[in-house]
């Protein structure tokens, strides 16, 4: 069986670890965490960048952050992960989902705007696949309107818009590094900080309320209870083999892209004569190969080839069923405008086996396997 996806595993891992347990140091913003920090402020750059247990937490410490609370409305797809709306709806906020752009399934600008009303406080953005959202028409919303801009580019390091990283564009970004990212430490996840006047209190919320990370710095005698806060610490353990994938970011870019190509090479006369969509990159974007996608006729079709690929020995999946349609989606939000785009994609949607170390033969058996469905 060829898998849709494997853990990324560099292969010292494990000796990262190991130091882990000389050290003695377990818990959680130890050298290893301070390391993986350090690359995302010097490598993207950002403001400052704090590891979490999961994206989900990350999510919501901006929630906290932004003080989004009852009577406060969030503008955010509904093609994503539950995680996007949930760290919201926790708060009290009521979510306004909207459509998106076909060639991206990302969240489209033109819906943005007409779902603003005077009680909107926040845009959350998704970076589907990798690929960046219009941030500067969506940049401009916000800033014409006052509000925060948090970016879920939960599937978007190494991507960038127009050269900066995703994650560093609007006040707030998330990553995930959970086990499908291209980097993972298991679960774990950062928070990125673009806006300097939000990091001394996201250090308070990471540490359960407290001023834990200054008494540490040597800048307070004893720490005190300070705010709100959770435990919003990733353990010394995930850290270490994060810090280890970080090294070798370029290495693994590198060859999930060559085999992202691959696919596009393979499929371009089935895409070409549009028996399949496949994805789009806008000129403004550079993308991480997070994943390879291709579209079908309709969910019929869609379901046909995923149980061929299968009954050929390779896994391929489709993705998110839209927030909108679902019981919680309904109770805590919901569909401003029409829905033309998201419904109707995420039922054609397929996702093609694709991670580092994916053998260029198994691609390949990929390709030719897809092709012998439609010649079918």
């Amino acid at each position: 069986m060829i898998p849709f996806n494997q853990p990324c595993k560099i292969g010292t891992e494990i000796e990262a670890i190991q130091q882990v347990l000389t050290n003695n140091k377990f818990s959680g913003n130890g050298p290893f965490g301070k390391k993986c920090t350090d690359w995302f402020e010097r490598e993207l750059p950002c403001e400052r960048a704090i590891l979490t247990p999961s994206c989900t937490a990350a999510l919501e410490m901006t929630a906290l952050l932004t003080e989004v609370g009852e009577g406060d409305e969030v503008i955010l797809p509904s093609y994503t992960f539950v995680s996007t709306a949930n760290a919201f709806a926790l708060r009290g906020a009521s979510l306004r989902f909207v459509d998106v752009d076909p060639s991206t399934m990302n969240i489209a600008p033109d819906r943005i705007a007409a779902a603003v009303t005077d009680r909107t406080k926040a845009i959350v953005v998704v970076h589907y696949a990798g690929v960046s959202c219009d941030m500067d028409a969506i940049m401009k919303i916000a800033n014409e309107h006052g509000l925060w801009v948090i970016e879920d580019a939960a599937q978007g390091v190494m991507s960038t818009y127009r050269g900066k990283a995703l994650g560093t564009i609007g006040h707030l970004g998330t990553y995930s590094f959970h086990e499908t990212k291209n980097y993972t430490s298991g679960e774990g996840g950062a928070l990125i900080i673009n806006d300097p006047s939000l990091i001394e209190r996201a250090e308070i919320l990471q540490e359960k309320g407290t001023d834990r990370s200054k008494f540490m710095q040597g800048m307070v005698d004893k720490y005190t209870w300070r705010d709100i806060g959770s435990s919003y610490l990733l353990s010394e353990l995930n850290a270490a083999y994060l810090a280890v994938q970080l090294e070798h970011a370029e290495l693994v870019n590198n060859d999930r892209l060559r085999t992202w190509e691959q696919y596009a090479a393979g499929l371009k006369t089935l895409i070409e004569e549009g028996i399949i969509e496949g994805p789009h990159i806008p000129e403004d974007c550079e993308h991480n190969a997070h994943m390879f996608y291709i579209k079908a006729k309709n969910e019929q079709e869609r379901s046909e080839l995923i149980s061929y690929l299968k009954e050929n020995n390779m896994m391929a999946v489709s993705h998110y069923v839209p927030l909108h349609t679902a019981r919680a989606g309904q109770k805590f939000g919901k569909f401003i405008g029409k829905d033309r785009y998201t419904t109707s994609g995420s039922e054609r949607i397929v996702r093609l086996p694709l991670y580092y170390g994916i053998n260029t033969k198994d691609v390949s058996h990929v390709i030719e396997t897809i092709k012998l469905f439609y010649q079918k």
